[in-house]
């Protein structure tokens, strides 16, 4: 397994994800933050929505590390992802009751052959440590 041959377009993480007619994909509540009344929160169901490009047979899976970056918070099962030359999928990993107990900067990891792709902050706060929690790098958005 070659992870050379693979490359991760972009990671989404929302609310749910569905199937539509014609194998289309429906995601709904789109995220980048949690921002909750208080904490700890648990989270009924969120998804992490990873578009891989490449060839070839890899295994992937999705962590989602404390703010220690040493604990994981809860890790997707091994998926395996299977491309023929020039081709993409989506892979969606479903988490269910995830608890984040304390306001901070998770980590989200795609991992494949068991090498880190990505990995990007998630902020997680509640409405007392709000002012105080910003992001690591301001980004800039504009929506058409």
């Amino acid at each position: 397994m070659r992870t050379q041959e693979l490359k991760l377009v972009y990671t989404l993480l929302c609310d749910d994800v569905r199937i539509e007619m014609g194998n289309k994909i429906s995601l709904m509540g789109i995220f980048q933050n949690i921002l909750v009344e208080t904490l700890p929160v648990s989270l009924i169901k969120f998804a992490v929505i990873n578009h891989f490009e490449g060839a070839g047979d890899h295994q992937t899976e999705v962590r989602i590390l404390a703010p220690d970056r040493n604990n994981v918070v809860v890790s997707s099962q091994p998926t395996s992802v299977e491309l023929a030359r020039g081709g993409f999928t989506d892979n969606v990993s479903f988490f269910v009751n995830v608890m984040f107990p304390t306001a901070g900067t998770y980590w989200v990891q795609t991992i494949a052959n068991d090498v880190v792709l990505q990995e990007f902050p998630l902020i997680v706060t509640d409405s007392a440590n709000a002012e105080s929690m910003r992001p690591p790098e301001e980004i800039s958005e504009t929506i058409n």
